[in-house]
């Protein structure tokens, strides 16, 4: 069973909320965060390289140190006010008609090296050095993990009646995204939902925050490492998450663009394609239109942007392994039959010729980064549903590169947790 706790959040006034709280570290460059933060912005903590002109190098030891910097003013100017004591709170997040409400908590680390924590990705060591020192230098977990978790109906239960009081923050974002926030102060009421996650739920996914989780187990055991009198229950042990339930959660496709055809012709790459795909031309230009977008229909189905013409591909009976949960993904009967077997693609890491799209900006940008000539050719996948990614994750295998996205992102701001109870 998981091993969760409340904790004193350091977090904004209600008034000042909007200013403060900000997109994920890796959600924007540079030079997007330097024109997005405001005077209060986490984004100043965060991406602290934007204090500097012309933008300083994200891994400079200046960086880091106005990091730390800022991350005290904030406090001092009363921007980031600490709990009087330890809470869980309710986070949700609406966008368009769907929305997901998660528990903001505090998860141990111990979880995560024993698998309890369970991951379906394979994380970069130079992207968890980065956050491991993040955390280090701050002493705090500034930004949260996103966690799915099996659903639980009194766990249910207690949201759903938090969220029917009135919420701390309510705002919405640049993208249109609602964020609703709300304290739970009743000790009762914190104290059963440590009982039921200590009791009843057997482990936590990794949805989105994979480096995040590593870097935070990281610092967990270099402090474990310098205590002599360790006993597990210190604040370190501990890291900051977002909890939703399985079912109210979606990913979103991730689609590929790649820049070359290996020396193909388009009329060569169709016809290298029938040896494994049903192909069908989906639609074409009309009356000086561009053809109209064409969106996978179920598991196996792709669809391919090419010169300017949209294809359906449905992989053929026998290509595929029914039987095995990632022989089974799309993503990997595209890298195998298609990507590597046709266009020479080896390493989704490491090879150039290879960009990946989130489906949030719609296939429309597929197809305007090949009319652009940036790009020759593009595919786009039916999404991975939660309970394969469950699967995955509980059988300890790894999903491919790039095959899942989580939207709305976690807003960074409405919450921090400080790994010293001072």
């Amino acid at each position: 069973m998981v091993r969760v706790k409340p904790f004193a959040a350091l977090r904004p006034p209600r008034d000042l909320v909007t200013e403060v709280a900000a997109p994920p570290y890796d959600v924007l460059n540079s030079e997007e965060a330097y024109k997005m933060a405001g005077e209060k912005s986490l984004l100043h903590i965060t991406k602290p390289e934007i204090d500097f002109s012309p933008i300083a190098g994200e891994h400079e030891q200046r960086t880091y140190d106005r990091a730390v910097e800022n991350f005290k003013t904030w406090q001092r100017n009363g921007w980031l006010v600490r709990e009087d004591k330890e809470k869980y709170y309710v986070y949700a997040q609406t966008m368009g008609k769907r929305t997901q409400y998660g528990i903001v908590l505090c998860a141990h680390t111990d979880d995560y090296a024993a698998g309890i924590i369970k991951k379906h990705e394979l994380t970069r060591k130079d992207k968890e050095d980065d956050r491991m020192i993040h955390v280090r230098i701050q002493n705090a977990n500034i930004e949260p993990v996103f966690f799915a978790f099996k659903d639980h109906a009194e766990l249910g239960d207690i949201i759903a009646k938090t969220a029917a009081g009135k919420p701390e923050y309510k705002f919405t974002d640049e993208n249109n995204f609602t964020h609703t926030f709300w304290v739970i102060d009743s000790d009762a009421v914190n104290a059963r939902i440590t009982e039921i996650f200590t009791n009843d739920i057997d482990a936590f996914y990794v949805a989105d925050g994979h480096h995040r989780t590593a870097a935070a187990a990281r610092v967990g055991a270099e402090k474990k490492a310098q205590n002599p009198n360790h006993t597990g229950d210190e604040e370190y042990n501990y890291f900051m998450a977002v909890c939703f339930p399985e079912s109210q959660l979606a990913i979103i496709d991730y689609n590929r663009v790649v820049k070359d055809l290996n020396g193909l012709s388009p009329e060569e790459l169709l016809k290298a394609l029938e040896e494994d795909f049903e192909v069908s031309l989906a639609t074409k230009p009309r009356c000086g239109r561009p053809a109209k977008p064409y969106s996978p229909t179920g598991l196996h189905n792709f669809s391919m942007y090419l010169g300017d013409k949209w294809y359906s591909l449905t992989a053929k009976p026998g290509r595929y392994r029914d039987d095995d949960p990632i022989g089974v993904l799309d993503v990997t009967i595209l890298s195998n039959l298609v990507l590597d077997k046709i266009l020479g693609i080896k390493d989704l890491r490491t090879d150039k010729r290879i960009d990946f799209v989130g489906g949030i900006r719609g296939l429309g940008e597929l197809a305007r980064r090949v009319d652009s000539g940036e790009m020759k050719v593009a595919f786009a996948l039916y999404p991975v549903s939660m309970q394969q990614l469950i699967n995955i994750a509980d059988t300890g295998n790894i999903m491919p590169p790039k095959t899942t996205w989580f939207e709305p992102k976690l807003r960074s701001g409405l919450a921090i947790h400080s790994l010293n109870r001072d």
